[in-house]
């Protein structure tokens, strides 16, 4: 059952991981230092857009308007690691 354990936070940690990297190529596309006309730097953002978009469209239907400020990827984030303290905080029952 440990292994289930490790398991579940390891999963926590790889959607926590891209997270963290949508947000930070979304600022960088926004600030002009990566360009979506190049192949590689598109079909990486297309490919995180298609990971995240359920999720954070399910968030956004919740969230207020909040005029052009996304607060979705911090939400999410945030309840990544709620989910993470509630199964550390659990783990007696996986053993």
């Amino acid at each position: 059952m440990v292994s289930l354990l490790q398991i579940l936070l390891l999963i926590l940690s790889v959607v926590q991981f891209i997270i963290f990297a949508h947000v930070i190529m979304s600022w960088l596309i926004n600030f002009g230092v990566l360009n979506l006309r190049q192949p590689i730097v598109w079909q990486i953002w297309e490919g995180l857009n298609r990971l995240l978009e359920p999720v954070y469209g399910q968030i956004r239907r919740v969230l207020p308007s909040m005029a052009g400020l996304d607060l979705a990827p911090l939400v999410a984030l945030l309840a990544v690691y709620a989910l993470r303290i509630i199964l550390v905080n659990n783990a007696a029952a996986f053993y």
